[in-house]
């Protein structure tokens, strides 16, 4: 009998790891654990402040995924904003560190990054090969993340940026704000409506996990992110359809700039105009299973 594989998951009690954990678990592998929560003395977890049993439990194992990072659903002042520079650089300069004292370390490193490295785009996708990276705070958190990757010291580890899109599924995450309108009649567009919207289903996310750590021939930054790119009107009309909405009032830009001061958000999150390519994954023949933005978020509301 084959000996089962074994993953980490770091940052697993998130929307995004508490997935992955259920999925890998339901494929017959051993899951670790990296995370804030985590008991003292476990073997099969660590803690962030226990450098020795990070490296225990990366000793050994197959795969290591980084999901680690505090949300960034929050408005964008001093303070946090550092606890989310913090959270994804320090954690994964940590994760480099333990790796050096590995005497068997992980042959994949999936580290997380975001496609909101990319610049504000509605005029042509942006591709991990030629797309023009931008500016500003979220930039600046995703080249400092993808640095402290990129500087770890891991010569028998391959290490992979995952640059990934706004992620949708059962059970929370990215979706509940835009439902949450939609039932109160205002599901129309937001800001002018036309910028564009880049996302991934939890389980094609999951799928390109398996699948990047199987693929050894690819390596660099992966674009996480369904070719199926809509844009906010046709985003809006899709989470109306799905959740039963008929009504659909527009949300002008000068409105969700004042709503989101009261409910403590930055409107980045849905002004902003991402249009991630995932390039790599296309050349490598990745097929995703939830392809179609409608589709997708009809599967979603019904669970």
């Amino acid at each position: 009998m084959n000996k089962a594989k074994t993953v980490v998951v770091a940052g697993a009690s998130g929307f995004i790891g508490t997935y992955l954990r259920a999925r890998f678990e339901q494929a017959g592998w051993s899951v670790r654990t990296i995370g804030r929560r985590t008991a003292k003395g476990s073997a099969e977890s660590a803690r962030w402040d226990d450098d020795a049993a990070i490296t225990r439990v990366l000793d050994g194992a197959d795969l290591l995924v980084n999901l680690a990072g505090r949300s960034v659903n929050c408005r964008y002042n001093a303070r946090n904003r550092a606890a989310i520079l913090d959270s994804r650089v320090a954690t994964t300069t940590a994760l480099g560190r333990a790796l050096e004292g590995c005497r068997v370390p992980p042959s994949t490193w999936l580290n997380a990054s975001t496609g909101t490295i990319y610049r504000n785009a509605d005029d042509r996708p942006q591709t991990e090969s030629d797309g023009d990276l931008g500016s500003g705070f979220s930039v600046d958190v995703a080249r400092a993340w993808e640095a402290a990757l990129e500087a770890a010291d891991t010569p028998r580890t391959r290490k992979v940026a995952l640059r990934i899109a706004i992620v949708l599924g059962p059970g929370g995450g990215a979706l509940r704000p835009f439902a949450t309108l939609a039932r109160l009649g205002l599901g129309g567009p937001m800001g002018r409506g036309g910028q564009k919207f880049s996302w991934i289903h939890l389980e094609d996310l999951y799928r390109t996990v398996r699948f990047l750590h199987a693929r050894t021939d690819i390596s660099g930054p992966v674009n996480v992110a369904s070719p199926d790119v809509v844009d906010n009107r046709e985003l809006m009309h899709f989470v109306r359809r799905a959740y039963g909405a008929r009504l659909g009032l527009p949300t002008p830009a000068w409105l969700l700039r004042l709503g989101a001061v009261l409910i403590r958000t930055d409107t980045e999150l849905v002004l902003k105009s991402r249009w991630v390519q995932p390039q790599k994954l296309i050349d490598a023949g990745f097929i995703f299973r939830q392809p179609e933005l409608g589709r997708a978020l009809l599967s979603i509301a019904k669970r």
